[in-house]
C-alpha cells in the first residue's frame, strides 16, 4: 500500500517519455478533466523545421539535439561492427525523426501474442485500436478509420524506377497489394506514410499538441528520468533531473514508462529492478527481481543492395546545388517533390523460400542510393533494394554498465546469431537479385554496385550480409509481455510483482511485429490507455 504522503501527490499518473506511446497516453488519460497527468520528456520541443519536413530525417537522425545517438556494442554477427541506433530525443520521440512508414504487421503476430497467454492482444482485439488512432486519407473501411488524429496518406512522390521495381516483383510472382495493412499483407505496392498535406504527422503533432491546453496535463521538457521511487513493492513516483537540478514527482495511482526499448529497461535497472546478478556486478542493489528486464532484444536487420541504372533516379535530382534549390522551391510552393520522400517508396512482403505460409521478409525500395544519408547521394544513377527478415530468432540485450543513470547502456543485438536467421538472409539476397533480373527492371540496371556479383555462393552471401547490413531501427522486446520467467509485464502491461507501475512502448512486444514498429507502438498505447482507465474505474467502484 502507498503511504498517506503519496495519496496527497500532485499527479494521478506520471508518464515518462513523450514519444510515440507517451504522447498517446498523455492525450487519452487527460481526456478526463478530473485526472492529473504529468508527462516528462528528456528532449526538447520539436521546433526544428526539419522535424516537420518528411525527408528531414536526413538532418535529424544522428543529430544530438534531436537524437539520443545510441551506438551498439561490437557484434560478432556483423563482423564486430557497431551500428548507429537513432532514437528520438524530442517531443514525439522516434515518430518525429523516423521514416514515416505506416505498417501494422501481420494478423498472426498478434494472434501469436494471445496464444502465448496474453489475453486481449489477438488481432481482432487490437484492430479497433489501430482504427481509433487513424485518419486514413483513402477513407473508412473494415480495416481503417478516419476519426483519429494520426494522418495516414499516400506518397506524394513517385518515380519511374519505383514503377519498374513493382512490375519486376509482379513478374517473379509477387502479387500487387495496394493495402498491406488490410485483409492481407503479402504483396508489392507503394508505402503509405504518416503525413498530412506534405508535412510529417508525428505523435506529438497528432496526440500531444491538441491536449497541451488542458489544465490537468503538465509537460516538463528536458526532464531526464533518473530512477523510480519505490516504497516496498509499490512505485510511488520518479526522480528526474531538469536544468541540473534533481526533483521528485509523486503519483497517487501509477507511473507509466514509455521511454522505448532502450530507455524503459535502463530506467528499471537503474531503479534496482532486474536481474540480481547483473545489477550486483554494476553495484546496484536489487530492489525487485525481474530477470527479463533488458533481455529479449529484437531488431530488423536489413541488407541493402544498390544497383546502378541507366535511367535517372533521385540521385540525379538532388546531387547538384541548383537542382537542390529547385527541389526546395517545389516543396515550398506545392508541398510536393523529393522533400516529401518517406524512408522508402515501395514495400514488398514475401517469402524467402517456397513452402512458407506467411511472408518472412520485407523490402524497402528507395529511388536513390548513398553510403550514409548525411554524406549525400552517390554521384551516379542508382536505387536501393533493402531486404530484412521480419521475425528474427536472434536475441540480444540492453544492460546498464554504470551507477550513473545518464550513462548509455550496453546494447548488444546479437545479429545473425541464430542459424535460421543466417539461412533467411542468404535467401533474401537471392530474392532481391531475382527481382533485379526481371523485366522491366533488368532493362535499366547496369551493375550491382553493393554488394557486387563477386559475392555468389551461400557462404559469400552470408559474408555480404555480415559486412553490408544495417539496422532499420526497430528495437523491441526488452520488457516483454507474458507470464514466463523472462516476462516483465502482464497482459495489462503492469510490471510483475510491483504496484503502481506499467510499461507501455515497443519494449513490451513478446516477439517483434512483422514490419515497421511505429504504428504498432501507437496501437499499444491506445489499448493501454483503455486498460488504465478500466482499472481506475474498477478501483473507484471498490473504494
Amino acid at each position: 500500500m502507498k503511504s498517506t504522503a503519496y495519496e496527497n501527490a500532485a499527479f494521478d499518473y506520471i508518464v515518462v517519455g513523450a514519444g510515440s506511446a507517451g504522447c498517446v497516453l498523455a492525450n487519452r488519460l487527460s481526456e478526463d478533466p478530473g485526472i492529473k497527468v504529468l508527462l516528462l520528456e528528456a528532449g526538447g520541443s520539436d521546433w526544428n523545421p526539419w522535424l516537420h519536413v518528411p525527408v528531414g530525417y536526413f538532418r535529424t537522425m544522428h543529430n544530438p539535439s534531436t537524437d539520443w545517438c545510441y551506438l551498439t556494442d561490437p557484434d560478432r554477427g556483423i563482423n564486430d561492427r557497431r551500428l548507429q541506433w537513432p532514437r528520438g530525443k524530442v517531443l514525439g520521440g522516434s515518430s518525429a525523426l523516423n521514416g514515416l512508414l505506416y505498417i501494422r504487421g501481420q494478423r498472426e503476430d498478434y494472434d501469436d501474442w494471445a496464444r502465448a497467454g496474453n489475453s486481449g492482444w489477438d488481432y481482432e482485439s487490437v484492430l479497433p485500436y489501430f482504427k481509433k488512432s487513424e485518419c486514413q486519407s483513402r477513407g473508412e473501411n473494415a480495416y481503417h478509420g478516419v476519426d483519429g488524429p494520426l494522418h495516414v496518406s499516400d506518397l506524394r512522390l513517385k518515380r519511374e524506377i519505383a514503377d519498374r521495381f513493382i512490375e519486376a516483383a509482379k513478374t517473379v510472382g509477387i502479387p500487387q497489394n495496394d493495402d498491406v495493412n488490410g485483409a492481407r499483407q503479402e504483396g508489392v505496392g507503394y508505402f503509405q506514410q504518416t503525413a498530412h498535406k506534405g508535412l510529417r504527422c508525428s505523435a506529438a503533432k497528432a496526440f500531444l499538441k491538441p491536449a497541451l491546453n488542458r489544465p490537468n496535463l503538465t509537460l516538463i521538457k528536458r526532464a531526464h528520468c533518473l530512477r523510480l521511487l519505490l516504497e516496498e513493492k509499490s512505485v510511488v513516483g520518479v526522480e528526474y533531473e531538469e536544468n541540473g537540478r534533481v526533483h521528485q514527482a509523486l503519483t497517487r495511482l501509477e507511473v507509466i514508462l514509455s521511454s522505448g526499448a532502450i530507455g524503459s529497461p535502463q530506467i528499471l535497472q537503474c531503479s534496482g529492478i532486474g536481474n540480481p546478478e547483473h545489477l550486483q556486478r554494476v553495484g546496484l542493489p536489487c530492489r525487485h527481481e525481474l530477470p527479463g528486464v533488458g533481455e529479449n532484444l529484437q531488431d530488423h536487420l536489413q541488407v541493402r543492395l544498390v544497383f546502378k541504372t541507366r535511367c535517372r533516379t533521385l540521385n540525379d535530382e538532388v546531387r547538384h546545388p541548383l537542382r537542390k534549390l529547385a527541389v526546395g522551391a517545389q516543396y515550398l510552393f506545392s508541398r510536393t517533390g523529393p522533400l516529401t520522400l518517406a524512408a522508402s517508396q515501395v514495400c514488398i512482403f514475401t517469402q524467402s523460400r517456397e513452402g512458407l505460409e506467411r511472408p518472412d521478409i520485407q523490402f524497402h525500395m528507395q529511388p536513390l542510393s548513398a553510403d550514409k544519408p548525411a554524406e549525400g547521394v552517390h554521384p551516379f544513377s542508382a536505387f536501393t533494394s533493402s531486404v530484412c527478415q521480419l521475425r528474427p530468432h536472434s536475441r540480444g540485450y540492453v544492460r546498464v554498465t554504470s551507477l550513473d543513470p545518464k550513462k548509455y547502456p550496453s546494447i548488444q543485438p546479437n545479429y545473425l546469431s541464430a542459424e535460421e536467421d543466417c539461412r533467411v538472409v542468404v535467401n533474401a539476397i537471392k530474392v532481391a537479385r531475382k527481382i533485379a533480373a526481371a523485366k522491366p527492371l533488368a532493362e535499366v540496371i547496369t551493375e550491382e554496385y553493393i554488394p557486387g556479383e563477386a559475392y555468389a555462393s551461400d557462404r559469400e552471401l552470408l559474408e555480404a550480409a555480415r559486412q553490408y547490413s544495417q539496422s532499420i531501427y526497430h528495437p523491441a522486446g526488452t520488457c516483454k509481455m507474458g507470464h514466463d520467467d523472462l516476462a516483465v509485464v502482464d497482459d495489462e502491461l503492469r510490471v510483475h510483482g510491483l504496484k503502481g507501475l506499467r510499461v507501455v512502448d515497443a519494449s513490451i512486444m513478446p516477439t517483434i511485429v512483422s514490419g515497421n514498429t511505429n504504428a504498432p507502438t501507437i496501437m499499444i498505447a491506445e489499448k493501454a490507455a483503455d486498460l488504465i482507465k478500466a482499472a481506475q474505474a474498477q478501483q473507484a467502484r471498490a473504494s
